[in-house]
């Protein structure tokens, strides 16, 4: 089993500057695709970005290309996603996730993903 634990959301105004973080435990996730995703009331859990296990591909939604940039510690078992010049429209929970194969890909679909976190909320005032 592996556990995944976000930290790091709050309230920010918007324009405003948050860096999520993701640990990971109980096995090695080095090897695997890890992703952050966002649900916001009453929407879909959707992609917001990804990246390979060595960091040698990322991708990122349409909505946060430009802004947000994940990165990955394989030393320290972290994910992290630095999110800049938030807006009201990032408001949601977050969640980390990780894929399960061996296969060096970013998919954006939530059910390619075996792990997830509890999820930390992130709220952007205008």
């Amino acid at each position: 089993q592996v556990q995944l634990v976000e930290s790091g959301g709050g309230l920010v105004k918007a324009g405003n500057s948050l860096t999520l973080s993701c640990a990971a435990s109980g096995r090695t996730v080095s090897t695997f695709t890890m992703a952050w995703f966002r649900q916001a009331p009453g929407k879909e859990r959707e992609f917001v970005g990804g990246i390979t296990w060595n960091g040698g591909r990322t991708d990122y939604a349409d909505a946060v290309r430009g802004r947000f940039t994940i990165s990955r510690d394989n030393t320290k078992s972290m994910v992290y996603l630095q999110m800049s010049s938030l807006k009201p429209e990032d408001t949601a929970v977050y969640y980390c996730a990780l894929r399960w194969k061996l296969i060096v890909d970013v998919p954006i679909q939530p059910n390619e993903y075996v792990y997830w976190g509890q999820g930390t909320q992130v709220t952007v005032s205008a």
